[in-house]
């Protein structure tokens, strides 16, 4: 186990030194908050490389080329920028990128950006904002693990499994019961212009679909479900609306510089629309309510090392990385038996179907 210090070394904002050149003054008075500037970087990053690289591989061009471009394409998606710009996308699906002035810019990363990375235009959106948050990982949340043994790589399977075949299926019918119709058109529309675009395509050049949108889109699903299964893989079953007992938080990891301080992810449900920069500093004032509610805080991994653990069954390793807030737990073994306890499968008929508060 460790113990928290109160050292935090993931980003928090920093107000530059020095005046801004012109077109850092350029680009700020584009958005609506200065300290998503880095968001701009990367959108012009993925524009001029990522996105010529795409085009390339539908140009009649040498071999040699064109498998140069698909590797280059591939690894950069999927290695470089998938975590990056997966995340940046969720940051600006809770608070707008661009001011009124430019917010036909606001669809860019959805629209032209999002499917290079198999994220069909605004479902990932209507998912998470419009499902996702509102259920907190409650029975009506369609991605909701709480119905699963999660440690069991079988029970992950068929979590994976339906949400890939039918979750898009089930996401409409949950717009419908909420009469939550644009959503429900949102969602349904990207989906069906994703694959209309990629039947298209593969007409044109079935390879150059294949790398470009098919095989990110593929990995996307998978890698997505990875995360919220991590992400709430521990729950109090006599509190599952909890969110300091329904999620957990990673600090002090790599994965929090590279994807905005997704690792928060117990605040993040506590107040979605916090900027990124500000959770660690939330976490340092409130780390009294995450000792109250016996939340569950990792130090120096993220949601996939909490993954792999899980499904190896590793509970000695997460416990190694477990933070022990409030000098609750004297040994690991007790640190996993309370770990073990949080990830049995939970009756959904004995939870009352109500929202939690986002």
């Amino acid at each position: 186990m460790k113990t928290f210090t109160g050292v935090l070394t993931d980003p928090v904002y920093v107000s530059p030194k020095g005046p801004d050149n012109t077109f850092q003054r350029f680009l700020k008075s584009m958005i609506r908050d200065e300290r998503d500037l880095p968001f701009v970087y990367l959108t012009l990053e993925l524009t001029l490389i990522l996105l010529p690289l795409a085009i390339i591989l539908y140009l009649p061009v040498p071999g040699w080329l064109w498998w140069t471009a698909a590797i280059v394409y591939q690894v950069l998606n999927n290695f470089r920028y998938k975590g990056s710009f997966g995340l940046m996308l969720h940051c600006t699906s809770h608070r707008a990128f661009f001011n009124k002035k430019y917010g036909f810019l606001n669809h860019y990363l959805p629209w032209v950006i999002g499917p290079l990375f198999g994220q069909t235009p605004e479902t990932y959106y209507s998912h998470h904002i419009g499902m996702h948050h509102p259920e907190n990982n409650m029975p009506e949340d369609e991605s909701s693990t709480m119905a699963y043994q999660r440690d069991s790589f079988k029970d992950f399977g068929k979590y994976l499994t339906s949400f890939v075949f039918t979750g898009i299926i089930t996401l409409c019918q949950y717009f419908i019961r909420k009469h939550r119709q644009k959503l429900m058109v949102k969602a349904a529309r990207g989906e069906l212009i994703f694959f209309l675009g990629c039947i298209g395509l593969s007409f044109i050049s079935f390879p150059a679909t294949l790398t470009v949108f098919i095989i990110p889109f593929i990995i996307s699903r998978i890698i997505m479900m990875v995360g919220n299964w991590a992400q709430h893989a521990f729950i109090d079953a006599s509190e599952p609306e909890n969110s300091y007992k329904n999620s957990i938080t990673c600090i002090n990891t790599k994965y929090n510089h590279t994807c905005w301080n997704d690792g928060y992810h117990i605040s993040h449900h506590v107040k979605p629309s916090m900027h990124w920069t500000e959770h660690p500093v939330f976490f340092r004032e409130t780390l009294s309510e995450y000792i109250a509610n016996d939340a569950i805080v990792f130090d120096g991994i993220h949601f996939l090392h909490v993954w792999v653990y899980l499904m190896r069954k590793r509970y000695d390793l997460l416990a190694r990385h477990f933070v022990n807030i409030g000098n609750r737990f004297n040994t690991d073994e007790e640190i996993i038996i309370f770990l073990k306890a949080r990830t049995q499968k939970i009756d959904l008929a004995a939870v009352p179907l109500t929202s939690a508060a986002a």
